[in-house]
C-alpha cells in the first residue's frame, strides 16, 4: 500500500518529490507529506486527502531542499487525518520518518517507550517505530544506521522505512522487508520509490533493494548493507520503461487509457512467445521446470482480488487442456491454513504488483516444502518474480488505476500461453486443437479493438440507464463464470453500487429471491457450450420483471431478443472468450462510475498494490 518517494543530489527535492507521489498516489490517497533537510534541523509539512491538498497546504512557504523525502498514505494504524499522515517526527525532532507497511509488535513496543517518557502524538506503528530507533540510538550512543540496525531485529512485520536524521543533509537510510523499494541511480544524486515511476524523468538505472537490506543514500554514493552489517554489491539494472507509459496521453482517465491499450497488451504479451509459424509457445521463464510442471499430479494457484479471477479462469483451462488436477485459493486464507503441500507440486502465484504480501508468504511456505514456485507478475524485478523457480511477465506496462483492467487480460493472455505449451508437451490435446486455440488466442487484440470501436455509445448508453440501481447482479456459466465475478468486482470498486457475482446455475439456490423489476442482471451469455442452458436462465430472470442486460456474441438474435439492453462481442472460442467478454463490462464499470462523478482511478479506501495484512 503507500507510496513511498526519496531524493539527495543536486536538484530542490521538493518538486521531485511532490510529482513522485502524484505517480504513486494509486498506492494511497488518505493523506501525503514530505520531509526536507533544512541546514540543521528536519521540517515535515503533511495534510490529510490527496497530493493536491498538501501542495495547497505549503503554498507559499520556504521549501528550498537538495534532500527530502514523500510519502501518500493508506490508512492502517489511525484513521486518516493530519496528525496520522506520515512523515512522523521522533520525540526529540530529530529523525523523521516515512513507512509503508505494517509493525505488527508496535503495542508492545509502545508501552515500553511510554514507560520511558515517550509521548506520541499519533495513533501509527510508525511513529512508534522512529521512537524506538531514537531510544536504541540514545541508549547505546550509536549512529542511526546501527540503530536502526538493532531496531528492526527486534520488529515483526513489513516494512519499507525512509529516514532523514538532522545534522546530515545529504543523506537518506532506508530498509527493506516485504514491501518493495526501488533506488535510481543518476550522476551524483538518487532516486527512491516504491516503483520506478517517480525517476523515469531521470535515469533508467535502478537497484531493487531485498528483503532485509538496509541502505545509505547520498548525492554521489549508494551503500548497500544487510542487517548483520555486511557490504552489499548493489546490482544494478536498467528499465524498460517508457515515460508515456504512466501518463494519461489524452484519455480523462488511466482507467479509461488502460481498458484502450489491451489490444497492444494483450499483444505484447504473446509478442516473442507465440509463433505460429513454427507451431510453439517459447515461454523461456518455465523451460528450465517445464518437464517437471507437465508431470505434476496438482497445482495450486494463489491470488488475491482480480488475479483471484483469472485464477479461477485458468483452472478450467488447465483442467481442459492438460489434464492435470487445480486448485484455486485465496493468498490470503492459504497462507493461514495448514495446507497439504507435497514436493513436486506446482504452486502457481498470479500477481499484477509481484508485492501481494499474502502471495508472498504463502510462496515461501510452500517452496519450504519442496514446490515448484511458477510466478505471473507484471512488475519486473518485483518480489514474487525474485521468489519463484519459473514464471512468465506479462509486459502489460504500468497500470495507474487502482481497478486492474490491462493487467487482468495480461494475465489470462499468459495463463493460456502456459496451459498450451504444457498441453503441448504432454500430448493431452490434438495438434489441430492446439492450433486452433493458437491462432484464436493471436486473434485477440484484433477482436478487443472491435469492442472498442464499435460499443463505446452503447455502452455509455447502458451506464446512463442504470446508473442509479443500488444493486447488480452478475452471472455466467463455464468460463464466463469468472468473468461475471470479475464485473461485479469492477462495478463495486468503480460505483460502489452493491454487485454479487454468481453462477447462473446458482441462481435458484438464493439470489433469484433478490430478483424484482428494479434489479439489472447482466448475463455473460456469449455462445458456447453452456448456451441453451444460460438463454433458460434469462427466461428465468425475465419472467420475474428482472431487467437483462447482455454480453452476447454478434449475430446472437436470440440473446439480443430477450435482452432489455446488450453489448455486443466477436465470435471466440470458449476457452479464449473470456479474454474478450471482460471487455464490455470493464467500460460499463468505467461509464457508471463516471456518470456517477466519482473518481475512477482512485476509488475510496482502496489501494493498488496489498502490500500489508
Amino acid at each position: 500500500m503507500c507510496g513511498i518517494v526519496g531524493y539527495t543530489g543536486y536538484r530542490q527535492a521538493y518538486g521531485i518529490v511532490i510529482d513522485g507521489l502524484k505517480k504513486l498516489e494509486y498506492r494511497g490517497y488518505d493523506s501525503a507529506g514530505v520531509a526536507l533537510h533544512k541546514g540543521e534541523q528536519v521540517d515535515v509539512y503533511k495534510k490529510t486527502g490527496k497530493v493536491v491538498n498538501l501542495e495547497e497546504f505549503v503554498y507559499g512557504q520556504d521549501l528550498q531542499s537538495t534532500t527530502g523525502i514523500g510519502h501518500t498514505r493508506w490508512a492502517t494504524h489511525g484513521e486518516p487525518s493530519d496528525r496520522n499522515a506520515h512523515p512522523h517526527y521522533s520525540n526529540s525532532g530529530r529523525i523523521a520518518m516515512i513507512h509503508n507497511g505494517i509493525i505488527e509488535n508496535y503495542a508492545s513496543l509502545k508501552a515500553e517507550l511510554i514507560s520511558k517518557g515517550y509521548q506520541f502524538k499519533s495513533d501509527t506503528d510508525t511513529e512508534v517505530l522512529v521512537n524506538f530507533i531514537e531510544e536504541i540510538q540514545s541508549q547505546n550512543e550509536c549512529s542511526l544506521e546501527e540503530a536502526i540496525r538493532i531496531a528492526l531485529k527486534r520488529v515483526v512485520g513489513a516494512y519499507v522505512i525512509l529516514v532523514l536524521e538532522a545534522g546530515y543533509p545529504d543523506r537518506i537510510i532506508a530498509a527493506r522487508k516485504g514491501s518493495p523499494l526501488v533506488i535510481g541511480i543518476g550522476k551524483n544524486e538518487h532516486f527512491l520509490g516504491s516503483d520506478a515511476s517517480p525517476m523515469l524523468a531521470y535515469t533508467k538505472e535502478v537497484v531493487y533493494i531485498n528483503d532485509y537490506e538496509l541502505a545509505i543514500i547520498t548525492p554521489d554514493e549508494l551503500i548497500l548493507k544487510n542487517l548483520g552489517n555486511e557490504r552489499i554489491t548493489p546490482y544494478i539494472q536498467k528499465l524498460d520503461l517508457e515515460l508515456s507509459a504512466i501518463e494519461k496521453g489524452g484519455y480523462d482517465h488511466f482507467m479509461l487509457k488502460e481498458i484502450f491499450e489491451q489490444p497492444h497488451t494483450i499483444y505484447d504479451s504473446m509478442r516473442g512467445r507465440l509463433d505460429l509459424q513454427a507451431k510453439q509457445i517459447i515461454l523461456s521463464g518455465i523451460e528450465k521446470y517445464a518437464n517437471e510442471i507437465s508431470s505434476t499430479n496438482r497445482i495450486v494457484i494463489v491470488a488475491c482480488g482480480t488475479s483471484w479471477h483469472a485464477g479461477l479462469i485458468a483452472e478450467y483451462v488447465i483442467e481442459e487442456l492438460c489434464r492435470i488436477n487445480v486448485e484455486v485459493e485465496y493468498a490470503s486464507e492459504f497462507r493461514y491454513r495448514n495446507p497439504v503441500i507435497h514436493p513436486g507440486d506446482v504452486i502457481l502465484a498470479i500477481s499484477q504488483s509481484g508485492e501481494t504480501a499474502d502471495t508472498l508468504v504463502a510462496l515461501e511456505n510452500a517452496k519450504k516444502q519442496g514446490a515448484i514456485i511458477l510466478g505471473v507478475v507484471n512488475v519486473v524485478g518485483s518480489s514474487i518474480a525474485r521468489l519463484s523457480d519459473a514464471g512468465a511477465y506479462t509486459h502489460a506496462g504500468p497500470e495507474i488505476g487502482v481497478a486492474s483492467t490491462k493487467a487482468f487480460t495480461a494475465q489470462l493472455t499468459v495463463l493460456n500461453l502456459i496451459a498450451l505449451k504444457i498441453a503441448a508437451l504432454k500430448g493431452s490435446i490434438s495438434e489441430e486443437r492446439f492450433l486452433k486455440l493458437s491462432e484464436e488466442l493471436h486473434e485477440v487484440p484484433e477482436k478487443v479493438q472491435w469492442i472498442l470501436d464499435t460499443q463505446i455509445e452503447k455502452i455509455q448508453q447502458i451506464a446512463k440507464k442504470y446508473k442509479d440501481a443500488r444493486d447488480f447482479l452478475f452471472l455466467g456459466r463455464g468460463y464466463n463464470f469468472p468473468v461475471a465475478l470479475e464485473g461485479a468486482l469492477k462495478l463495486k470498486e468503480i460505483s460502489y453500487i452493491h454487485a454479487e457475482g454468481y453462477p447462473a446455475a446458482e441462481m435458484k439456490h438464493g439470489p433469484i429471491a433478490l430478483v424484482d423489476e428494479n434489479l439489472p442482471v447482466v448475463f455473460v451469455a456469449t455462445k458456447d457450450a453452456y448456451h441453451e442452458k444460460i438463454v433458460s436462465n434469462i427466461q428465468e430472470i425475465k419472467a420475474r420483471k428482472g431487467k437483462i442486460i447482455s454480453v452476447v456474441t454478434r449475430g446472437d438474435a436470440v440473446s439480443e431478443s430477450l435482452s432489455d439492453d446488450f453489448m455486443e462481442i466477436p465470435e471466440a472460442d470458449e476457452i479464449i472468450a473470456p479474454l474478450i467478454s471482460v471487455v464490455p463490462l470493464q467500460l460499463l464499470s468505467y461509464y457508471i462510475g463516471v456518470e456517477l462523478g466519482l473518481d475512477v482511478d482512485k476509488p475510496r479506501n482502496l489501494a493498488k498494490s496489498v502490500t500489508v495484512e
